[in-house]
């Protein structure tokens, strides 16, 4: 008797690995937009997790885009019950906010997840991310001028989100979804050009793959990997030179985050004093987003060439300052 397809055996193989590790009494969300590749993760989910002894259930988010969108989270959610998956949760989200309808669209989707895993605890959710979203990713921070973090790519953990398919091609996985016998749905979003990511996958990549030979969806993957690993490091060695630094609240009006000593901040190396004085902006209300290399180089500069500055100014109305020997952050 023959086995399944390969490219089904692959993302089996890979999800239960995935299962295998989780606590006996963690339920698994897969998160399913109704695609072929979040739709082969869960048909994978389905099959594995009764031999593996774990609940699963699905999670499908309606964002409220597309006429329909409502009408087609249902039957998503009916695709997904009729895979044995129990619960299988609708969550319908309002996108709005900073950072344009992408970003927008990420932050609810994700809020709506954690909330789901949050409800159902405890519980993990996975996500149907492929090496080619992984590769996709790699560009959009290398555009953005991003760091090493950001170059990393996404984690095969993050918390309670897990990425069982990262090491999968694309096309692998929706190979899977048709040899599953699934009815996938293509996100029109996903051909737009407007987007930033669409433009990535159906222009950037392909044109780089003329250009330079095949392989360079993985080879991208291979790099954040890579990076990934330096950047554990390197945020590791920072949770200490933090803890050195971080002192009591700042002086002046309203005081806001961790005061930085500067003593320990100069003996440290860059990669580490950097990714303190980040950290130290974030706590004290910078929004991420808006947080740029430029800012942190600023307040760096507060450390490393101290002429008298007067304040920094940071997004989200905070103030960045040398006080007697501290990096202090007003608002």
């Amino acid at each position: 008797m023959s086995g399944p397809h390969p490219a089904v055996a692959a993302v089996r193989s890979a999800v239960r690995r995935v299962l295998r590790d989780l606590p006996a009494d963690t339920t698994a969300l897969v998160a399913c937009s109704g695609g072929a590749d979040s739709l082969a993760l869960a048909g994978a989910v389905a099959f594995e997790a009764p031999r593996a002894g774990r609940a699963a259930g699905a999670v499908t988010v309606d964002h409220g885009l597309q006429e329909g969108s409502a009408e087609r989270a249902g039957a998503v959610a009916k695709a997904l019950a009729g895979l044995g998956l129990d619960p299988v949760l609708v969550r319908t989200v309002e996108v709005a906010g900073p950072g344009g309808p992408e970003a927008a669209a990420r932050r609810a989707r994700y809020e709506a997840l954690d909330g789901a895993v949050a409800d159902r605890a405890p519980a993990v959710v996975l996500l149907g991310h492929t090496l080619d979203d992984q590769a996709e990713t790699v560009l959009l921070g290398l555009a953005r001028g991003s760091g090493a973090r950001s170059l990393a790519g996404m984690a095969p953990r993050a918390g309670h989100r897990l990425r069982p398919l990262l090491d999968l091609d694309r096309a692998t996985v929706r190979e899977a979804c048709a040899r599953m016998g699934l009815d996938a749905w293509e996100d029109p979003h996903n051909l737009d050009p407007r987007f930033a990511r669409s433009r990535v996958r159906h222009e950037a990549l392909p044109a780089l793959e003329r250009a330079l030979g095949p392989g360079i969806a993985a080879a991208l993957a291979r790099t954040a990997g890579m990076l990934r690993a330096d950047a554990d490091t390197l945020d590791l060695l920072a949770d200490g030179l933090f803890e050195e630094a971080a002192s009591g609240p700042g002086e002046g009006a309203r005081p806001l985050g961790p005061g930085l000593a500067v003593a320990p901040l100069e003996r440290a190396p860059e990669s580490l004093r950097t990714r303190v004085l980040r950290r130290a902006a974030l706590a004290a209300g910078c929004p991420a987003g808006a947080l740029t290399a430029r800012h942190v180089r600023e307040l760096d500069r507060l450390v490393t060439e101290w002429r008298g500055q007067a304040h920094i100014d940071l997004p989200g109305g905070v103030r960045g300052r040398r006080v007697a020997g501290r990096v202090r952050f007003e608002g």
